[in-house]
């Protein structure tokens, strides 16, 4: 989608497999015409054991940048010829930018879901209890954002707790971050809590209890476009709400950003998929 395809269009796209449920062309198109910048940008479908060859297919064609999703955030990292700081941390990429032979990878999830929050939601991070729930992927690439908002305490829970302590490690010692199985969770109360596990999906409960949210307490679903078994415990708590439809916004604002090097007010595209 563009302001009128052209020789001068430049090319974007988002990768991934499955891919014909994404929003990010109906957001970029909006990103496009708010910003005035001529641009296309579309869905293409890559082969799970053709990640690699579909990216190099997209370079010979001159495509400028590309955003990255499901399954293939780790085969981007590993695709590409520089990484940011954000993405060498995360250890995951969801944004390409094509420069000739050079493929350069980045992270903007987490710099989407701390916008989210702080911008959108009107919660500070900051001198704040902070539970990150899961410790795959997801966790991964918002980790140091949220380190980054200097909460009072952040704690990774996992069902598997070696993995949650193996991710809390990775941050410096000048921030403590601690990890703790499901069953550990009692007699606990956060501010904010961010759901990054895929149990919505499967809408699986978590196993956590209901007195983990304190009062007035931000309950965040990294999902978005369902009421998650996260989000109605949540809600039955007395926390308030929210999904990750802010956050798919934000990080693809991100993205554009470091494509066009112009920031999109992404208000009016949330309003216009939430009105969806």
């Amino acid at each position: 989608m563009a302001l009128g395809i052209n020789k001068n269009t430049d090319k974007y796209a988002v990768l991934g497999n499955p891919i014909a449920h994404s929003k990010s062309p109906i957001i970029h198109a909006a990103f496009a015409k708010q910003t005035n910048q001529n641009i296309s940008y579309e869905a293409i479908l890559a082969p799970i054991d053709g990640f690699a060859s579909t990216v190099n297919g997209l370079v010979a064609e001159g495509y400028k940048g590309l955003n990255v999703t499901v399954p293939f955030k780790f085969e981007a990292y590993n695709t590409c010829t520089q990484k940011s700081a954000r993405a060498l941390f995360a250890g995951a990429v969801n944004t390409l930018i094509l420069n000739g032979n050079s493929i350069d990878g980045d992270n903007t999830d987490g710099a989407g879901l701390v916008r989210d929050i702080t911008l959108n939601l009107g919660f500070a991070l900051q001198h704040k209890r902070v539970l990150l729930l899961g410790a795959g992927g997801a966790a991964e690439g918002v980790l140091m954002p949220i380190v980054e908002q200097k909460p009072s305490t952040l704690t990774i829970a996992n069902r598997s707790l070696p993995k949650a302590a193996s991710m809390a490690s990775k941050v410096s010692d000048d921030f403590t971050v601690n990890s703790v199985s499901f069953d550990a969770l009692d007699n606990c109360e956060f501010d904010i809590i961010i759901n990054a596990t895929s149990t919505g999906l499967t809408d699986t409960a978590l196993p956590i209890p209901n007195s983990i949210f304190a009062k007035d307490c931000l309950a965040y679903d990294m999902m978005y476009g369902r009421e998650t078994p996260f989000m109605v415990q949540a809600r039955n708590a007395g926390a308030i709400v929210a999904d990750g439809l802010g956050m798919l916004v934000e990080q693809a604002a991100e993205s554009f950003y470091i494509w066009r090097n112009v920031r999109p007010n992404t208000q009016p595209i949330i309003q216009m998929l939430r009105a969806q």
